[in-house]
């Protein structure tokens, strides 16, 4: 197939200092780095001649920083001096289908930034891009396949986000706000429905092992368990059933950056897996049921609370145990969380079946962006 070079059929214009102003009648749209990821928060601009401003055709790229290669498409307004936008110059090319190829190119460019310790985008390096002289009706329909998976990936994403929202929205209908406690349930502190607290192990984690190890990414934020990035790890006998999980027990992650601290998930594997150093493992007592307990401390008040005890430590904090076990909770009857760990595990089974067809649109949408744009 023949080919061209980027740099031949573009101009690549680096944007300037945008100084943010309140919207009015003679405002446009102020584009900065996370705008190329989302509509959600629009800012705005006056219109001065020295600004630099792309138009929908454009193909707008983050050239400085964390987020250099970071590419967007379809937007008009001025630019940021952390963004550049690449102008098409042939009207033989498809602004949806460039921008996807170069999508696809980010690990490339990043490998390629210059800059010790601020990424910058190498500007040869993007304009030797090689691009695939297509048909520009061939061009148009693989933008528009590729764009109905993408819809497809994200009407799936906000299905598993709103599955999340209903077990907080049943927590709350069954038991009320944790902070306020306006049904009047028995008040006491965590350490009354806990029967063990232990510790995960300080050992390295290994690429192969015995068993799983679970570090502090392996929960979210949500309160699930995440196994796409896991790392194995070979204990001693009798240190086996020290640090080992099993189905039921809560997870919480007691180290990690102040907005992340806390994290809880109760885990559900059938595979009994080792907890690493910055994890708590907690098994509840007749009192408790996991989820309950679990959905407390991903609860608003649950987060509040832990965000505001954690202890900063070189740019991480810190909960202990003890303090864990200190968090004043209300604890309802245990026929009643039973009934909400019931639904729970009902809205679960949903949970599982959007997140086998997230894989699976993933795969293919990955797949696809390999078949058309790798060389």
């Amino acid at each position: 197939m023949s080919k061209t070079r980027l740099g031949d059929i573009c101009t690549i214009i680096k944007g300037t200092k945008v100084e943010q102003t309140e919207q009015d009648c003679n405002s446009i749209r102020y584009i900065q780095i996370e705008d190329l990821r989302s509509n959600e928060c629009i800012k705005y601009c006056e219109k001065k001649e020295h600004y630099v401003i792309a138009n929908p055709r454009d193909i707008i790229i983050a050239w400085d920083g964390a987020n250099a290669g970071t590419v967007g498409f379809g937007l008009s307004g001025a630019i940021g001096s952390t963004l550049a936008i690449i102008r098409l110059n042939r009207e033989d090319f498809d602004t949806r289908f460039l921008g996807m190829l170069l999508r696809k190119k980010f690990n490339y460019l990043r490998s390629n930034c210059t800059g010790a310790t601020i990424p910058h985008i190498n500007r040869r390096s993007l304009e030797e891009i090689k691009i695939p002289l297509l048909p520009l009706e061939t061009q148009k329909q693989i933008a528009k396949t590729l764009d109905t998976i993408s819809e497809l990936l994200s009407l799936r994403k906000q299905q598993l986000a709103e599955l999340n929202n209903l077990t907080k929205s049943i927590f709350y209908d069954m038991f009320g706000d944790p902070a306020t406690n306006e049904k009047g349930w028995d008040i006491g502190t965590i350490r009354d429905i806990v029967a063990d607290v232990k510790y995960g192990t300080s050992k390295p984690a290994q690429e192969k092992g015995k068993f799983i190890y679970l570090r502090m990414n392996n929960i979210t934020y949500d309160g699930d368990m995440d196994y796409s990035d896991i790392k194995y790890i070979d204990l001693p006998e009798h240190e086996v059933e020290k640090y080992l999980v099993k189905k039921g027990d809560v997870l919480f992650n007691r180290t990690n950056s102040k907005e992340l601290v806390g994290k809880t998930a109760v885990f559900k594997n059938d595979t009994p897996m080792v907890i690493a150093g910055y994890i708590i493992r907690i098994r509840v007592n007749e009192r408790a049921d996991p989820e309950f307990l679990s959905a407390i401390l991903n609860s608003r008040y649950g987060k509040e609370t832990l965000y505001g005890m954690c202890k900063a430590i070189i740019g991480q904090a810190n909960i202990n145990a003890q303090e864990l076990q200190n968090i004043r909770i209300f604890i309802p009857p245990i026929s009643l969380q039973k009934q909400f760990a019931t639904i729970v595990c009902k809205i679960e089974e949903q949970k599982s079946l959007v997140r086998k067809a997230i894989q699976e649109t993933q795969l293919l949408f990955d797949s696809l962006m390999s078949q058309y744009f790798d060389e």
